[in-house]
C-alpha cells in the first residue's frame, strides 16, 4: 500500500453536499407524500468472527492504512483485498454497544483525541473500552449499518463521498448516506491474514495450543494464578483478556509463584479431559527449594475448565512440567537437580500417577549450555515422520545467551540417557540484529488447517533483560531439514507482520 493518501476537501464543499442530499429527500417526500422507505433488518455480530467492513458509496473496505501497529494510525478506505488489516472483531461492551478491534494490530477504533467535532478522524488505539472507542449498529436498508460513536453521536463516514483509495475516514453527523453505511462481510477462506510479535507482552513461559477453532493461551504469572487466554486468531491473543482458570491460594504449594503452565488433552477415566502441569512453591524468593510439579484437571473438553485440583507430581525440588508420548506410554518431563539443573523424566500410568523412579536423560555438558549458568529445562516433545525429539532450554535465563537445544530419541527406551542424541550445536539462539535475546522454554501448534508447524516461546527486548514477568510471547512458522530436525530459523524481530497460520 503507497505511502499518501487524499488531501480533505474543503468544509463548504460537504456542506453543499449534504443540502443537496437533503433537499433531494425533501422532493421524494414532497411528490409521494411519504418519506423514502427502509427495509432494515436488525444488525447480528459474532463477536468471535472477523469481518470486512464494506463501504456501500465506494465499495472500498475499512483499512489500517500502511499496515501500521501504533497507537493513532489512522483509518482510511482501499480496495478490498481482505488482508489482516481489512478485518475487524465486534469486542462487546454492553447494552448495544462495541469495540471495533484490528485483526492485524490488536487495536480498537477510536475517534482521534476523543473529539466529538465534525470531520474529527478515525485511528487505532489502544483498548480502554472508552465511549470514545465504543460504537453501536445502526439498521440500513439493503442489510447495510451505520457505526454510531458513543462519545459524540456521530457516524464513521468517508470524507467527502470520496472513492479513492486512501480517502479519510471520520466522523459526522448521521445523514444515512450511502458513504455512512457499511457491509459486514465474512472474509473468504483465501483471505491472507498477519499477526505481529509479541503475542502476549509480560508472558514468559508460554503454552499454545489450536483447539476446536481458538487458540488457548497459558503463561507464568508469577502469583497464586493460573489464567489463560483464547481467541480465534492468533493476533488477537495480544488483547484478549486474561481469565483465571484455577487459584492456587491456601494449597501448602500454590502462593505466589506459579510457573511454566502446560495444558494436555489426554484419555482420563471418564474420557478426555484437559490436565493442565505446572511449578508452584511456598511464599518464598524465586527460584525457591520448595518448588514442585503439581496437576489439575478438567471437569469437561474446554481447555478454559473449569479445574480441578487433581495430584503433586513428586516431593523434591522440579520444575518445568510436559508431557511426552511414545511408544503408546505416557511421560512426565522435567528439570530437576543432578549435580546441576538436568532434564529429568518419569514414567507414568496415568496422566497424575508416577509408576517408577525419576531418571535424568540429559545434562549441561557442552558450552552453550552452560553460559552465564549451566542449565538444562522446560524440555518439549517433536514428533515428525515417526522420529521422537525434545527441543529443551539450555544456558541460564537470567542471561542474554538461553537457547534452544535438540535431542532426539535414537534407541528404544526413553528412561534410558544413552538412548537420546544430543544435537552437538543450539537450534534456536538469540538474534542480535533482529533484537531477540534469550530465546527459550518453547512449545509448538500446529495451524488451523493442520499443514504448518509453529514454535512459540518467549524472548527479551535487550541483552540486559533477565529471567522475569518482562519476557514476552512470541510464534513464528518453522520448517524441516533434509534430516528431519527442525529448521527453526532466526528469531523475528517484534512489530514486523507475520503471515498468519494458515486456515485462519
Amino acid at each position: 500500500m503507497p505511502v499518501g493518501g487524499t488531501p480533505r476537501t474543503p468544509l463548504r464543499t460537504r456542506w453543499w453536499r449534504a443540502c443537496l442530499a437533503a433537499a433531494l429527500t425533501a422532493v421524494l417526500v414532497g411528490v409521494s407524500g411519504i418519506a423514502v422507505p427502509r427495509t432494515a433488518s436488525a444488525a447480528v455480530v459474532d463477536p468471535d468472527a472477523s469481518y470486512v467492513l464494506v463501504n456501500r458509496h465506494s465499495g472500498k473496505a475499512l483499512d489500517v492504512y500502511d499496515l501500521a501497529t501504533g497507537d493513532g494510525a489512522r483509518i482510511t478506505q482501499w480496495s478490498r483485498n481482505d488482508g489482516a488489516w481489512q478485518q475487524w472483531q465486534f469486542v462487546d461492551s454492553g447494552d448495544g454497544w462495541y469495540r471495533v478491534r484490528s485483526r492485524h494490530s490488536g487495536k480498537v477504533l477510536g475517534i482521534e483525541g476523543g473529539s466529538t467535532a465534525d470531520r474529527a478522524g478515525l485511528v487505532q488505539q489502544t483498548d480502554r473500552n472508552s465511549a470514545g472507542q465504543q460504537f453501536r449498529l445502526a439498521d440500513s436498508d439493503g442489510g447495510h449499518v451505520r457505526l454510531i460513536n458513543r462519545n459524540s453521536g456521530k457516524a464513521l463516514d468517508v470524507l467527502d463521498f470520496s472513492t479513492d483509495d486512501g480517502a479519510e475516514i471520520i466522523q459526522w453527523p448521521d445523514t444515512g448516506g450511502a458513504n455512512q453505511q457499511w457491509q459486514l462481510v465474512r472474509p473468504g477462506p483465501g483471505a491472507v491474514g498477519t499477526f505481529t510479535n509479541p503475542v502476549k507482552r509480560n508472558g514468559p513461559d508460554p503454552w499454545l495450543q489450536y483447539h476446536d477453532g481458538h487458540y488457548y493461551l497459558a503463561t507464568t504469572t508469577w502469583n497464586s494464578t493460573v489464567t489463560m487466554r483464547r481467541s480465534t486468531t492468533l493476533a488477537g491473543l495480544s488483547t484478549a483478556p486474561d481469565t483465571v482458570v484455577f487459584d492456587l491460594s491456601g494449597r501448602p504449594n500454590g502462593c505466589c509463584n506459579m510457573w511454566a503452565p502446560e495444558f494436555h488433552l489426554l484419555d482420563g477415566p471418564d474420557g478426555p479431559r484437559w490436565y493442565l502441569y505446572y511449578t508452584a512453591g511456598q511464599n518464598v524468593s524465586d527460584y525457591n527449594p520448595t518448588q514442585r510439579l503439581h496437576v489439575l484437571e478438567s471437569e469437561g473438553t474446554d481447555p478454559m475448565g473449569p479445574y480441578r485440583f487433581k495430584a503433586d507430581l513428586g516431593n523434591t525440588w522440579e520444575l518445568d512440567p510436559s508431557i511426552l508420548k511414545t511408544n503408546g506410554r505416557l511421560y512426565l518431563l522435567g528439570s530437576a537437580m543432578d549435580g546441576t539443573q538436568s532434564l529429568s523424566i518419569t514414567p507414568l500410568s496415568n496422566p497424575w500417577t508416577p509408576s517408577g523412579p525419576r531418571r535424568t536423560i540429559s545434562s549441561p555438558t557442552l558450552p552453550w549450555e552452560r553460559q552465564t549458568g549451566a542449565v538444562n529445562e522446560g524440555a518439549e516433545p517433536l514428533h515428525h515422520n515417526g522420529r521422537t525429539m525434545l527441543v529443551y532450554s539450555a544456558s541460564a535465563c537470567w542471561g542474554p545467551d538461553y537457547k534452544l537445544g535438540l535431542l532426539t530419541l535414537t534407541g528404544t527406551d526413553p528412561l534410558d540417557r544413552d538412548h537420546w542424541t544430543k544435537s552437538p550445536n543450539p537450534v534456536f539462539q538469540r538474534s542480535d540484529a533482529n533484537g531477540v535475546f534469550a530465546p527459550g522454554h518453547n512449545g509448538f501448534f500446529k495451524s488451523p488447517d493442520g499443514t504448518e508447524d509453529w514454535i512459540v516461546y518467549h524472548a527479551n527486548d535487550s541483552a540486559s533483560g533477565g529471567c522475569d514477568m518482562n519476557r514476552s510471547t512470541r510464534a513464528q512458522k518453522f520448517t524441516w531439514n533434509a534430516d528431519g530436525t527442525p529448521d527453526f530459523g532466526t528469531p523475528v524481530r517484534t512489530g514486523v507482520p507475520l503471515t498468519a497460520p494458515s486456515g485462519e
